[in-house]
């Protein structure tokens, strides 16, 4: 494991790289040098041709405690604009990742972090997951655009609900809603994460890649989405990974897209 100070940097499984933010004596609460070191490290694992998924948690069994609220204070109109602008590039780094992108969302988990972990592709918690929505008691609007992704994950109507009511939300209750893809018993949020990470880094990747962005991305009219699916199958039929696909097909096996990756 490397370390960069505030982030801990490790590859936990093949092709998958685990990203951990180390301030447990803040409860791993996100501030500017933890943003600037998550995206040093993002930058470098997805411009290195090796990582097929990342990882994403905390030390000392808490993802975060989301945005370090006394960095927050005394700001002046420019510096609280450079601030989301910070935010903003962290969010498009993970949000635009076409690899698979799996929280281990473990312990307390609020704010900054939830937004964060919805930019991502699959969510575990545990029976003591602790997720909280604090913005409205702090005269805040939702950021880190949680105001589109949550929405999408559990409806509009749950979404208003959990941001302005500001309560406790169980990792059980998370999975019911949807927020969460996998509920287990807290000691094995994170090695479940990484088994996780390991399976769809086993995905074709430029498949993924494609489909992420669609999804992410809706199209605006059907139109609009049948040219899309034009444009993605024209391409990805000229591919390796449908070649690979199609031959396992054939010869009744499991396609191997990392032994034979190639992109179209």
């Amino acid at each position: 494991m490397t370390s960069t100070d505030k982030i801990l940097v490790d590859r936990p499984a093949p092709q998958v790289v685990r990203l951990l933010i180390n301030r447990p004596d803040k409860r791993n609460a996100i501030d500017y040098d933890v943003r600037q070191q998550l995206i040093e490290a993002l930058t470098r694992q997805l411009a290195d041709g090796e990582t097929r998924a990342l990882v994403l948690g905390g030390v000392g069994g808490n993802f975060s405690a989301g945005g370090d609220v006394p960095s927050m204070v005394g700001l002046s109109a420019a510096q609280a604009r450079e601030r989301m602008r910070h935010v903003a590039g962290l969010c498009r780094l993970v949000g635009d990742a076409g690899i698979p992108v799996v929280t281990a969302m473990e312990g307390v988990s609020a704010g900054a972090c939830i937004g964060l972990a919805l930019l991502g592709d699959y969510i575990v918690v545990g029976d003591g997951t602790k997720i909280l929505f604090p913005f409205m008691k702090l005269g805040l609007v939702p950021d880190w655009g949680s105001l589109q992704t949550l929405p999408r994950r559990v409806g509009l109507p749950a979404a208003r609900r959990l941001m302005t009511l500001g309560q406790s939300v169980s990792g059980a209750e998370s999975q019911r809603l949807g927020l969460a893809d996998e509920l287990v018993v807290d000691v094995q949020v994170m090695d479940t994460a990484v088994r996780r990470a390991s399976e769809l880094a086993a995905l074709p990747q430029a498949a993924f890649a494609r489909m992420k962005q669609r999804l992410n991305a809706p199209s605006a009219t059907f139109d609009e989405e049948l040219q899309r699916e034009e444009d993605d199958q024209a391409s990805l039929l000229l591919g390796e990974d449908f070649r690979e696909g199609y031959a396992a097909f054939t010869e009744k096996r499991t396609a191997d897209f990392v032994r034979r990756a190639g992109r179209a």
